[in-house]
């Protein structure tokens, strides 16, 4: 398996529906490691590592979302694995 990390940033209805709970959910199932955030723009930012495989499949649930959000764009970057992170937070 090749590890990878993943920076995408959501745009939509995704703020106030839940959309961080959900990304962590995920997260906690795929064992990515990383972080969630609002944006003050009212995008989200998830920066995750983890293998190439559940950070794709991640990839398809945040372009679905919870169902009280209307996603309009995922822009996704990739980059390699840093390991500076420890598990997986919401920040706020």
């Amino acid at each position: 398996m090749q590890s990878a990390s993943l920076r995408a940033v959501v745009r939509g209805r995704v703020q106030g529906v839940f959309f961080r709970a959900f990304v962590r959910r995920w997260a906690y199932q795929l064992k990515l490691s990383g972080y969630v955030r609002n944006l003050p723009d009212g995008a989200v930012e998830v920066v995750v590592e983890g293998e190439r495989p559940d950070l794709e499949k991640l990839l398809e649930y945040l372009r679905e979302g919870p169902p009280a959000s209307q996603v309009a764009e995922v822009a996704e970057e990739w980059g390699e694995v840093g390991g500076q992170f420890n598990g997986f937070a919401v920040k706020y």
